[in-house]
C-alpha cells in the first residue's frame, strides 16, 4: 500500500477522533443542577412600601453634566422626607454625609466581623416628557405599575434597601455584623459621592464582606437558545472611554472642494475601526457566565462553548456578525456616538470631530486601547485623543460567603430560577469599591421583561407593584443573613 494511503487513513482517524472528542465534550456539557432554596415567608407593610416609593419618584432628582439643568432643591427635599418614610432607620442608624450628595447609614451589629454594604443611587437621568404616555414624575399607579423616571434605575434599590432595613429594625432585628447603606446622588454623571465613601472606608481600614449595587436582574431570553429565567449577578464591569478623533484643514467654499476633506478622513477612520474590531478576549467573568447559561442553550452553542479551544474563531465570527450583548461580553467595543463639522452647509469644515464611546474588556486597559485605535487608524492626519477613561473593575470572587448570600436571597425570592455570574457591560458606582474589596456584586433585585429593561434611560419607565414587593423581600432575606 502506498504511503499516501497510510497518510489518508491517519488523517481520517484523526478527524474521527476530533469529532468524537467534540461530541463527548458537548454531551457532557449539561445544565447544572439548580440548588433548592427554602426561605421563610417574608411579611411587611405592602401599602407603606408602595406609598414610600411613589413619594420618592415624585422628586425630580435629575443629575446632568450641565449643572444648570439640576435642581438642588429637589435633592434636598427628598432627603428631608427620608426620616418620615424610614423612621426606624433614623432612630437607630448613624448618618454621615459626603460631598457628591452621598449618604452613608451605619447600623451597628453585635459582633466585629466584616460588614455588609448595600449601595444605590437616587439621582436619575433627564426625560423628554412629551414622549411619555404619562407624566414622568407622577408616581401614579397605572395598570398595576408605578410610573416615573427612576423607578427601575435605581430608586427601587434605594428605597427597597431602606424599607427592608426599616422593617427589620422596627421588628427588633439586630444584625450579627455591621450594616452600611451607601447612597450617591450623582452616579449618572460619574459624581464623586461613591468615591468619597470608599475613601472613608479605606482610611478607616474597613473591609466589607459583601458590597451589593445595581446591575443584573432576573431576565429571560437573554442568551441564544436559553428558555429558563436566570438571575444575573455581576461580578465585574467593563471600563469606559470617550475618545475624540479630529481632522483639521484650511476650510474653504464647498463649490470647489479638494479631495480628502476632514469628514472624509474621519469616515475612513471610522470604517477601519468598524472592519477591524478589538480582538475577542474571553475573560473570567464572561466565561463563568457561559459555563452556567450556555449549558442550557442549543446544541450548537453547547458545542461551541464546551470546545472553545477549537471554535473560538467561529465564536468570533458570530459576535462580529450579530454584535449586541454577546459580542460586548467578549471584546472591547467601539460605538461612534457624536460628530461635528462645518457650521454652514456650503462651507468646508476647518475642523471636524468624531466621538466614540468605548467599553473595555476586563483584559484590556485605557492605554492599550488608545494605542490600538491609533495603530488601526494609522493616519497622521487624524488626531486621536482621550476625553475620559476608566479601567475595568477587578473581578470579584464567587467562591466566598458574600456571593453565596446574594445567591441564597435570590433563590429564596425567585424560586427555581437559574443563578449565574456575569460581566456587566455598563458602568456603575460599584467599580470604586473594587479597589478595596473582591466581594463586590451587581444585582438589581427585580425580574424584568425585555420591554421593561428597554425603558431604563428611555421613555415610560415604570415598575410593577409586585416587582417592587419582590425587591423588598430580597433585601429582607439578604439582611437577615448579615
Amino acid at each position: 500500500m502506498e504511503w499516501y494511503f497510510y497518510l489518508l487513513f491517519a488523517l481520517l482517524g484523526a478527524l474521527l477522533l476530533l469529532i468524537a472528542v467534540v461530541l463527548i465534550r458537548t454531551l457532557r456539557f449539561r445544565p447544572k443542577a439548580i440548588k433548592p432554596y427554602s426561605g421563610e415567608a417574608v411579611s411587611f407593610d405592602k401599602d407603606a412600601n408602595v406609598q414610600a416609593m411613589q413619594t420618592l419618584v415624585r422628586f425630580k432628582t435629575i443629575s446632568d453634566l450641565d449643572p444648570s439643568k439640576e435642581d438642588e432643591g429637589e435633592f434636598a427635599r427628598l432627603i428631608e422626607e427620608l426620616p418620615s418614610l424610614y423612621p426606624a432607620v433614623y432612630e437607630k442608624a448613624t448618618l454621615t454625609t459626603f460631598p457628591g450628595r452621598a449618604l452613608l447609614y451605619h447600623i451597628k451589629g453585635t459582633e466585629d466581623g466584616d460588614p455588609t454594604v448595600l449601595m444605590a443611587h437616587y439621582d436619575v437621568v433627564s426625560v423628554h416628557a412629551e414622549d411619555w404616555k404619562h407624566p414622568p414624575f407622577c408616581g401614579d399607579i397605572i395598570d398595576g405599575a408605578i410610573w416615573g423616571r427612576g423607578t427601575l434605575d435605581t430608586k427601587v434599590t434605594f428605597h427597597s434597601s431602606l424599607f427592608a432595613v426599616n422593617t427589620l429594625l422596627s421588628q427588633g432585628f439586630v444584625s450579627k455584623n455591621d450594616l452600611y447603606l451607601a447612597f450617591s446622588g450623582g452616579e449618572e454623571v460619574n459624581g464623586p459621592g461613591a468615591r468619597n465613601i470608599v475613601e472613608h472606608f479605606k482610611a478607616a481600614g474597613i473591609h466589607p464582606s459583601l458590597v451589593l449595587d445595581e446591575g443584573g436582574a432576573v431576565v429571560e431570553n437573554f442568551f441564544p437558545g436559553v428558555k429558563r429565567s436566570c438571575a444575573m449577578i455581576g461580578i465585574a464591569e467593563k471600563g469606559m472611554m470617550n475618545v475624540q478623533y479630529t481632522v483639521s484643514s484650511g476650510g474653504g467654499h464647498a463649490s470647489a472642494p479638494k479631495p480628502g476633506s476632514p469628514l472624509v478622513q474621519l469616515s475612513k477612520a471610522c470604517l477601519k475601526l468598524e472592519k477591524h474590531p478589538f480582538p475577542l478576549h474571553p475573560n473570567e467573568a464572561a466565561m463563568q457566565m457561559f459555563d452556567t447559561v450556555a449549558r442550557e442553550s442549543t446544541f450548537l452553542f453547547r458545542m461551541i462553548f464546551s470546545n472553545l479551544w477549537l471554535f473560538k474563531g467561529l465564536l468570533d465570527l458570530i459576535c462580529r456578525m450579530t454584535g449586541g450583548e454577546l459580542n460586548a461580553l467578549l471584546r472591547t467595543t467601539v460605538a461612534f456616538t457624536q460628530s461635528e463639522g462645518s457650521a454652514g452647509a456650503n462651507v468646508l469644515p476647518p475642523k471636524a470631530t468624531l466621538v466614540s464611546n468605548m467599553r473595555l474588556n476586563p483584559l484590556d486597559n485605557v492605554d492599550d486601547a488608545l494605542a490600538y485605535l491609533k495603530k488601526t487608524v494609522n493616519d497622521e492626519k487624524v488626531d486621536i485623543s482621550l476625553m475620559m477613561g476608566e479601567n475595568p473593575s477587578a473581578i470579584s470572587r464567587t467562591d466566598v460567603e458574600g456571593y453565596d448570600r446574594v445567591a441564597s436571597a435570590v433563590g429564596e425570592t425567585w424560586e427555581g430560577t437559574m443563578i449565574s455570574p456575569y460581566l456587566m457591560v455598563q458602568c456603575s458606582d460599584s467599580r470604586h469599591w473594587s479597589k478595596i474589596s473582591d466581594r463586590v456584586y451587581r444585582f438589581s433585585a427585580m425580574k424584568l421583561t425585555t420591554e421593561e429593561r428597554a425603558t431604563i434611560h428611555g421613555n415610560n419607565e415604570r415598575i410593577p407593584v409586585e416587582t417592587l414587593h419582590k425587591a423588598v423581600e430580597f433585601y429582607i432575606r439578604l439582611i437577615k443573613n448579615s
